[in-house]
């Protein structure tokens, strides 16, 4: 079989190891599609999205449109004559003459079992609600928000103290074994298609910053999916003494007491039902530390209440 011409869209880490997979696989991309580089940091120094990076190691053509409504951009997309375009985590809307374009059509992977967590934010969403599973879901896409239909699945147990950033690198990884799976389906016409069932459908709704502060009255379970689910980045985070402190990791345990009440000398924090240890934290400006590391330099007596 001739490898396939291909255009890769993608911007974020959990793009990257599906770009080297399917460039290794030797399919012919001909073009890689991200964002643009956005200042960031102090210094707001304006750097690379980690697509870029690995495309600059592979020697692909880069190309960062701020939109992809304009007729010159759509012509040029079109130029590039592609079998398929593999979507992942680009971060702009496709339009109809996009989506259109490629001889087979445009595939993403999403990082759910679709149709559940259709949406932005699929990884966090699945263990703030403390899904036991989730998955990785290769998708032709339509206009719809994750709409069209599926062509592999493959689930992926939770951890009961696994975190987002433990689950995105698990994904990661397992998206770009299932892409370059189904792109030689692909090539071969024999990559079937299963419309998404009409049940079961939710959204993933893009993290807003309102509901990272922890909520003490909550039942212990409850903060521990929150703060895995939203750790590393944006963070849970309580108040102690005026300074935000992110809850990196965390573990459930006994414990009784007004919520948001530390109980003892290893920081346990009593909530509306049981209790949660803090394992790793990370104070505002600070590098995450280890609940042991953090109370040295910062002793927290029990009976403290967290705000």
């Amino acid at each position: 079989m001739m490898p396939l011409r291909l255009v890769f869209m993608g911007t974020p880490e959990f793009a990257v190891p599906s770009l080297r997979a399917i460039a290794a696989a030797g399919h012919d991309i001909v073009a890689v599609y991200t964002r643009t580089p956005k200042p960031s940091g102090r210094g707001m120094a304006v750097s690379p999205s980690p697509v870029e990076r690995e495309a600059r190691r592979l020697g692909l053509a880069i190309l960062t449109p701020t939109t992809l409504r304009r007729d010159d951009v759509q012509a040029a997309f079109r130029a590039h004559d592609a079998d398929a375009a593999i979507v992942v985590a680009f971060g702009l809307i496709l339009p109809p003459q996009i989506l259109n374009a490629p001889r087979l059509g445009c595939f993403n992977l999403h990082a759910s079992l679709l149709p559940r967590w259709r949406g932005a934010a699929p990884i966090n969403r699945a263990i703030m609600a403390g899904d036991p599973e989730t998955g990785v879901a290769m998708m032709k896409m339509e206009e719809g928000l994750d709409t069209g239909p599926t062509a592999l699945m493959k689930p992926v147990l939770i951890g009961t103290d696994m975190t987002a950033g433990d689950l995105h690198d698990v994904l990661a990884r397992l998206g770009a074994e299932m892409m370059v799976e189904g792109l030689r389906l692909l090539e071969r016409g024999q990559l079937k298609l299963t419309p998404q069932p009409e049940t079961g459908v939710t959204y993933a709704a893009k993290i807003d910053k309102g509901e990272t502060r922890i909520d003490w009255s909550r039942r212990a379970h409850e903060v521990h999916d929150h703060c895995r689910g939203l750790s590393p980045f944006p963070g849970a985070w309580f108040e102690l003494a005026g300074v935000r402190v992110k809850a990196l990791r965390t573990a459930r345990t006994d414990g009784t007491g007004a919520p948001g009440t530390v109980l003892d000398d290893a920081l346990t924090v009593a909530c509306g039902d049981g209790a949660v240890r803090l394992l790793e934290v990370q104070r505002a400006g600070r590098h995450p530390m280890q609940a042991d590391e953090f109370l040295r330099g910062t002793p927290i007596a029990p009976g403290t209440r967290l705000s």
